[in-house]
This record gives structure tokens, sequence and C-alpha cells, in this order.
């Protein structure tokens, strides 16, 4: 329901500015740590771990390496023509040295091409696992995954004090 009223950008439901709910302008503050003290609480704290690779976002999504790729690799992502794929999507393609995955706006300097190698080194060990699926992981709690009160304990221990409110800014 919240895709289709607002879009979607990169694997993410769009903020939807000024013409948001007061509630989903409150619920996207929350997602980017805005009063919280703590920056990108949330986004910090999650990883995906990849099955299939169906519902991994390549470059955007945390699953390799602890960072986005889209991070790692900034100058590859922005030459990129498959900023959208999928991890699935990307492997089929072929994301070995040479491979179809790698289709870029403009011809290769040969620093940005030393990056490929060094990302298609990341992804040589990457196999995927075709009847599991993706899910993400709560680096806090990853036993137990994500819980409000350990999310509020987290939060309230932050080394920043905690604003009043972290929705001051709405």
């Amino acid at each position: 329901m919240l895709k289709a009223r607002y879009g979607e950008v990169g694997g993410r439901i769009k903020d939807g500015g000024n013409d948001a709910s007061l509630w989903w302008r409150m619920i996207c503050n929350v997602r980017e740590g805005v009063g919280s003290g703590v920056g990108n609480w949330f986004e910090d704290n999650i990883r995906r771990v990849v099955g299939n690779g169906k519902n991994t976002l390549f470059w955007t999504d945390n699953w390799l390496g602890g960072v986005p790729l889209k991070l790692q690799f900034s100058r590859l992502y922005e030459l990129s023509v498959h900023k959208e794929c999928s991890v699935e999507d990307m492997a089929k393609l072929g994301w070995e040295k040479g491979g179809h995955s790698w289709v870029w706006r403009r011809r290769l300097m040969v620093w940005e091409e030393e990056s490929v190698r060094e990302c298609s080194v990341l992804l040589s060990n990457v196999i995927l696992q075709e009847n599991i699926q993706d899910h993400w992981r709560w680096v806090l709690d990853p036993i137990h995954g994500y819980s409000v009160s350990g999310t509020y304990r987290y939060l309230s221990s932050a080394a920043e004090p905690m604003a009043t409110s972290a929705f001051n800014d709405v």
C-alpha cells in the first residue's frame, strides 16, 4: 500500500515530501535517524542475508562487506547501467571479469577497471542458494531478531543523549 501511495526509488519507499501524511513523514524521519542522535541507526543495524538473491538489490542493500556496494564502489555505481538489479540478476548476467553485469555508461579508466577487479574478487566467494529466500538480520540481536525493547535500549544508551522527541523536525 505504501509503495503504491508514495512510489519507490532504489528499492525503498519514497518519503513522499510535503504531500505525505504526518505519520509517514515521522516514520521516514526515524528511518533516516532524524532526532535520535545516533545517525542512521536503523540502516546501521540491519544486514541483508542473501539466499537466492531475488529480493536483494545488488548495489543498494547492505549484503556484502558491511556497507552497500554503491558506497564501497561509488564510482562504479555512478557509471553502472544496472543500478536497480537484484543480486540474482547480476549473477545471471555474470559478475566475473568480462561478465555482462559490468555495463557502463562510458569506457572505464584504468583505475576504474581496477575497482571492477576488486569487486569481482569480493563476489567470487558468493554462492546463491536457489531454495533459500533472502532475509534481513537485525545486528543488535541476530538470534532473536528485532524487538521494540531492544531498539529502545540501544537508542536510550547511545553516546549522545536522545532528543526529547525524535520528530521535532517534522
